[in-house]
């Protein structure tokens, strides 16, 4: 739990770290993530301050290590899990925690949408030293046990006030989806129309009802349960584009407006913010999408999921996703979402998850080295010496995902010292090596 100084007297508090650094306390939250970044605190507090900086961190989450998502920091990357209705598997789901916390992910959303949540959402705050991030739109009809129809605004509060509660550092919360957003969608249509799971529940009890979203409609009831518990608000797009024909349309650019002026509010009531974006989305319209974030939202951390590039390659998604992700790190955005092979197919599973985000981890740091975060390029710089050295065992050190690459190495050995088999005795670093050293060389290369 972050310890802060005592407010001047007749000041209110600070509660959450946006509260602390406005009145110019360094919290141990913003130290830590200035000790990680390589960063000074007091650049770090002046971040927070001014918005372009988030540290996630409830104050009941208490195994947190924390974090900073934003402007002049590393790229952060988010894996999905949680407990699905057709695949229920508890059991499957720990492992899949183990491989985010084993593969050094920054956060974890658990998207459990099926039966009581709290449990498993609660151990997972208990065990994950990373953040933690929930959809509390997920929940509603689990935790009501009620119809979607009947479920009331009054409803849905309860529910992100007992995420709040349990720990949960950030909440996507679709606020910026109104009636307004809703009628460019309908006026101007789309191919893949609401792709959004969270926009579309809404939508729907919206269409049901009559009524205006409830998250828009009381946002400073939802501001203030997310103050009291320093609970980062993660604005989703429910309009995001779905496929790369609807990316750039009006549906979306009329929702990020909206979040533009609910990130100001979310800041004037002391809760930190973060912008979901797209998405699907052709390669030359991300970076523009993402200046456009930024100046709309008013530079606000942006997160993303990918963007997909195109549309056509499932079972390699996590590809596809970290194509655009990597261009759209480079680009301004600040927090990837992983996507796994899996995605608009199954479940993932274990493995899934593996290899999604360490899919989503190159982009991270292939756009880092590409904006100049300080000492992106120390760990490949470490990897090149190694390779040079021929050093195996500093190479898997080195490497994303060390498990796969010793495991490839050992199912082929060498007959030569110093070489792998894919070039055998014409290893180019073995033979420099050894003529750098004044050692003899075999040209015998049969």
């Amino acid at each position: 739990m972050t310890q802060i100084s005592a407010a001047p007297q007749g000041q209110p508090e600070p509660v959450t770290q946006i509260d602390c650094a406005r009145a110019g306390i360094v919290t141990p939250a913003m130290r830590a993530v200035a000790n990680k970044e390589g960063r000074d605190p007091e650049s770090v507090r002046e971040g927070v301050a001014a918005g372009r900086i988030a540290i996630p961190a409830n104050v009941h989450h208490e195994s947190l290590s924390p974090e900073g998502v934003g402007g002049g920091l590393s790229t952060k990357v988010n894996v999905n899990l949680g407990i699905s209705g057709d695949l229920a598997d508890e059991a499957e789901e720990w492992k899949k925690v183990d491989v985010a916390l084993e593969l050094a992910a920054h956060a974890i959303m658990d998207l459990s949408n099926s039966g009581k949540t709290r449990a498993f959402r609660t151990r997972l705050i208990e065990k994950s030293p990373v953040m933690i991030g929930t959809v509390p739109m997920y929940d509603a009809i689990g935790y009501l046990e009620k119809a979607l129809v009947d479920i009331t605004a009054e409803d849905f509060l309860d529910v992100v006030r007992a995420h709040a509660e349990d720990g949960v550092d950030f909440v996507t919360i679709h606020a910026g989806m109104n009636r307004r957003t809703i009628e460019s969608f309908r006026e101007t249509g789309r191919l893949t129309n609401i792709v959004s799971r969270g926009g579309s529940l809404l939508f729907a009890w919206m269409e049901a009802t009559g009524n205006e979203n409830p998250f828009y409609e009381f946002y400073d009831d939802v501001l203030a349960i997310l103050h009291e518990h320093d609970v980062t608000i993660s604005i989703g797009d429910a309009m995001r584009p779905g496929s790369t024909y609807d990316a750039s349309d009006a549906g979306q650019i009329a929702e990020l407006i909206e979040i533009g002026k609910l990130t100001r509010r979310a800041w004037d009531a002391g809760v930190q913010v973060m912008v979901e974006g797209p998405g699907h989305m052709a390669l030359d319209e991300i970076a523009a999408n993402m200046k456009l974030e930024k100046r709309l939202c008013h530079d606000a951390p942006f997160y993303v999921l990918g963007p997909l590039v195109t549309d056509i390659a499932p079972g390699y998604d996590h590809i596809t996703a970290a194509i655009g992700g990597a261009i759209a790190a480079s680009s301004g955005a600040d927090f990837l979402c992983y996507v796994t092979p899996a995605e608009h197919l199954r479940l993932p599973d274990a493995d899934d998850v593996r290899e999604g985000l360490v899919a989503t981890l190159i982009a991270a740091h292939a756009a880092d080295i590409a904006k100049g975060v300080p000492g992106a390029r120390d760990r490949d710089n470490r990897m090149s010496d190694a390779r040079r050295r021929v050093d195996w065992e500093g190479m898997f050190a080195e490497a994303l995902d060390p498990v796969k690459a010793r495991r490839y190495f050992d199912s082929a050995p060498p007959s030569n010292d110093g070489t792998c088999t894919m070039c055998g005795k014409m290893c180019a670093m073995r033979t420099v090596n050894r003529i750098m050293d004044g050692l003899t060389v075999d040209l015998n290369l049969q």
